[in-house]
C-alpha cells in the first residue's frame, strides 16, 4: 500500500487539535462578550499570544500549503504550551529541523550487536525507528518470542504487539503499551517523511487494527525512552520490567532498549527464564 506523507495536512491538524484542547481560563486573555462555540482557544487569542496575523493562522490550520519559519514555529509551540515532543513533532512537520540524511538502519551495527550479547543476562535488544528489531540477546528473546523462528518482515516490535497471536494478551497494560509506541511512530513519521517502508506499516496497522487506527487518530506525540512494563509470561508468570532506551553517537537510527527486572518477584521469574 503505498502512501505519502501529507504534512500540511497533518500540521494543520496538529495545530487545531492543540488549541483546541487548551482552557482560555488558564491564559491572561482580555474577557470577550460573545460565548464560546468550540472548546479551546480561538484562532485570534492563538495569533495573539504567538505575535502572528489572524489570517496566517487561518491559513496555516486549513492547509494552504504555507511554511513557517522558525522563529514562528517557535513563537506557536509556546503560544499552545506543547510539550518537548511535540515541539520537536512540530518542527518536523514545518521542515525546520535538520533533516537526517543517513538511510534507514536496516542492519546492526557488528560493535552494537555484540554489545546486546555482553549486556547478558540483562535482555536486550537493537532497534531502529520504525521498532524492526535489528538484534537481540538470548535473554530478550526468552522473554520476549523467539525472533529466530520469525520472517524478517515480522521481527517488528509494533507489528507482533498488535498483529502476533501470541503477543495479543502478552502485556498486562496493552492499552498504555500500544499508546506508547503510537506517540513514538507518530514523531518518527515526521522525523522521516520520506521513509516509504514506515509509511506502508503505519497504513497497514490502521487498516488492519482497529485499536491502532483509534489511538492512531487522537495524535499523541511523544518519545519515551524509560519507563514500566509488566508482561504476563506463559511460562514463569508475571514479570515487571524497567526498560531504558540508549541511542548511540555513531549510529542514531539505532536504539539500544535494556530491561531490568522492576521487584524480586519478576528478578527470579527472568533469573528462572535464564537457565531453562
Amino acid at each position: 500500500m503505498a502512501l505519502t506523507v501529507d504534512t500540511t495536512q497533518e500540521l494543520a491538524a496538529f495545530l487545531r487539535s492543540r488549541r483546541e484542547r487548551l482552557d482560555p481560563r488558564d491564559f491572561d486573555l482580555p474577557s470577550r462578550r460573545q460565548s464560546r462555540r468550540t472548546p479551546g482557544l480561538r484562532r485570534e487569542e492563538v495569533a495573539e499570544l504567538a505575535g502572528v496575523s489572524i489570517d496566517y493562522v487561518v491559513r496555516l490550520e486549513q492547509g494552504r500549503g504555507l511554511r513557517p519559519s522558525a522563529e514562528v514555529v517557535e513563537a506557536l509551540s509556546r503560544a499552545l504550551r506543547l510539550a518537548p515532543d511535540e515541539r520537536a513533532y512540530l518542527f518536523d512537520l514545518a521542515r525546520q529541523r535538520p533533516r537526517n540524511t543517513e538511510k534507514p538502519a536496516t542492519v546492526a551495527e557488528p560493535p552494537l550487536a555484540r554489545l546486546v550479547n555482553d549486556l547478558s543476562p540483562l535482555p536486550a535488544m537493537l532497534m531502529n525507528h520504525r521498532y524492526d528489531i535489528l538484534a537481540w540477546n538470548a535473554e530478550m528473546a526468552r522473554l520476549l518470542l523467539d525472533f529466530d523462528g520469525l520472517p524478517p518482515a515480522q521481527r517488528n516490535a509494533m507489528w507482533l504487539c498488535l498483529m502476533h497471536p501470541e503477543m495479543r494478551e502478552f502485556y498486562v497494560d496493552r492499552e498504555q503499551v500500544v499508546r506508547e509506541g503510537i506517540a513514538h511512530l507518530r514523531a518518527a513519521w515526521a522525523a522521516h517523511s520520506d521513509d516509504q517502508v514506515l509509511t506502508d506499516l503505519i497504513a497497514e496497522f490502521t487498516a488492519r487494527d482497529e485499536e491502532f487506527a483509534r489511538l492512531w487518530a487522537q495524535g499523541d506525540v511523544k518519545v519515551n525512552g524509560r519507563g514500566r512494563k509488566v508482561m504476563r509470561h506463559p511460562d514463569v508468570g508475571e514479570v515487571a520490567v524497567h526498560f531504558e532506551t540508549l541511542v548511540p553517537l555513531q549510529d542514531p537510527d539505532q536504539r539500544l532498549v535494556i530491561f531490568r527486572a522492576a521487584d524480586a518477584a519478576s528478578q527470579a521469574a527472568l533469573d528462572r527464564l535464564c537457565t531453562r
